[in-house]
């Protein structure tokens, strides 16, 4: 206590005068001192409590919804550090490295290998210390019951309504009351056959095939005889009023496999085919014209002879093309994404379609109009063996401003392609063939012709932008000098 005295008179002597004299009544009990007061707080207060991290499943392109495990690099217990690769994930495009950005220890795997999970959903959880693991596995355990308790808890929803729908046995005889009042008869080939060998009168028999067509099996029972299929006739044509609602279910549910060829198998999408087919669904939204065009190739197929030793294809020559060509006309250049304004794009990136194994993916020439053609071409080869390898990063396919379409190697003489969403136009380019053209003079000539055909948003782009877009396409092609400087 007289210490206390001591250091508190201290600090008054060293205050003013006034400050010294207004506080003269307080008690020392009222000053809090660092030193003094240290002891009194509990340790816990400062301690930096263990977390246990959530490994979500993220978002590797604008499109992507969920993405499916191809493959855990680590297994559970290894210790990561930030900007480990943990799992690697299929996207709608390509396979990617998924890398952590805490330090920690892989606790639990929530999704396995070959599953698959929604963007943001956990798919791993990361425990800072070993002493945190088992509560990371109860917690991994807890995630995954309540997946499988929400996916469980939805058949109970499908089997209400068939309790629901016992009502519905009246229509029946209200559609046969429909299909009688034509007084059309209306019966299978085979069944008017039978009709005529046993002489039995059609139009007194009522039909129990769908919209009562007169079937095989009516005939053979109003005549006496067995039906050749009498184990599947019955148990359609009599079927008990409380046993009305299983009939229509199975009949729902067996009018998808009865489509079925015998021998035939239901494969479901990729990753990639789904995002394929939702990108083809919403163009539809989009209203497309189409123009075609021939050019003579001639030329084009002269300087390909001569820059083929040097590692340049004829796709990198034709994005090349199509690059200058789009920097005299921007507008067949620029994206319309709302359907109230458009806007030109800076950048000049060529989008080329590539088909892979299970899928197609469009990688990305960025800047083709700046790069010469040796080094454009050797960046296409790059993008090729990525792509097929699903090794894409996502700005090296989605972030094209036209895309480009070649089937001429297949000996495809033209075809149309499906405008991609988010851009203005797709050219598609066909194989060029020997043609015999007339020149000015009449005379008939051999040149070698491709059609080209470009798909076009008539929302931003109009038939005279594309006409003359066209015009300086074929131009380069004919005198494909530029293309080489």
């Amino acid at each position: 206590m007289n210490a206390h005295c001591s250091s508190s008179s201290s600090i008054f002597s060293m205050a003013s005068p006034s400050l010294r004299n207004s506080t003269t009544n307080l008690s020392f009990s009222t000053l809090i001192l660092p030193r003094s007061s240290s002891p009194r707080r509990r340790p816990s207060s400062f301690k930096i409590q263990a977390k246990i991290r959530e490994i979500f499943m993220p978002a590797l392109s604008s499109t992507m919804t969920e993405g499916k495990i191809v493959s855990w690099i680590k297994s559970e217990g290894d210790t990561l550090s930030k900007g480990d690769s943990v799992v690697v994930v299929e996207s709608d495009k390509a396979d990617m490295d998924v890398e952590t950005f805490y330090d920690g220890i892989l606790a639990a795997i929530v999704v396995n290998e070959g599953e698959t999970a929604p963007v943001g959903a956990p798919i791993g959880l990361l425990a800072e210390t070993p002493e945190d693991i088992a509560e990371a596995q109860a917690k991994a355990k807890s995630v995954k019951s309540a997946s499988s308790s929400s996916s469980s808890s939805s058949p109970p929803i499908e089997d209400t309504p068939p309790v629901n729908s016992q009502p519905p046995p009246p229509p029946p005889p209200a559609a046969k009351s429909v299909s009688d009042g034509p007084k059309k008869i209306v019966a299978t080939p085979q069944a008017k056959k039978l009709a005529k060998q046993h002489k039995v009168d059609i139009a007194s028999l009522s039909g129990t095939g769908p919209f009562g067509r007169i079937t095989p099996e009516d005939v053979e029972a109003a005549a006496g005889i067995t039906p050749s299929k009498s184990n599947v006739a019955p148990a359609v044509a009599t079927p008990t009023p409380a046993a009305s609602v299983q009939p229509t279910k199975s009949a729902a549910a067996g009018s998808s496999s009865a489509a079925l060829l015998p021998g035939s198998s239901v494969v479901p999408f990729t990753t990639m085919q789904s995002a394929v087919s939702k990108n083809m669904v919403e163009s539809l939204s989009v209203p497309t014209f189409r123009v075609g065009y021939p050019v003579t190739t001639d030329a084009l197929d002269a300087l390909y002879e001569k820059v083929k030793p040097k590692g340049v294809t004829m796709t990198a020559i034709l994005a090349k093309a199509v690059a200058m060509a789009l920097v005299q006309h921007p507008v067949v250049n620029a994206t319309c994404k709302d359907g109230k304004n458009f806007h030109y794009n800076s950048n000049i990136n060529v989008a080329v379609a590539v088909a892979i194994n299970g899928g197609l993916i469009t990688p990305v020439l960025q800047d083709a109009d700046k790069l010469d053609l040796y080094l454009l071409s050797q960046k296409w080869k790059e993008l090729v063996g990525k792509a097929r390898s699903k090794q894409l990063q996502p700005h090296e396919y989605n972030s094209g401003t036209f895309t480009l379409s070649n089937l001429g190697m297949f000996g495809v003489d033209r075809f149309d392609a499906i405008l991609p969403p988010g851009q203005g136009a797709i050219m598609a380019v066909g194989a060029s063939k020997p043609t015999v053209l007339a020149d000015a003079d009449g005379f008939f000539r051999v040149k070698s012709k491709m059609l080209v055909n470009v798909t076009a948003d008539h929302r931003i782009i109009y038939g005279a932008d594309l006409a003359a877009f066209l015009q300086t396409f074929s131009k380069i092609i004919e005198n494909p000098e530029s293309l080489t400087l």
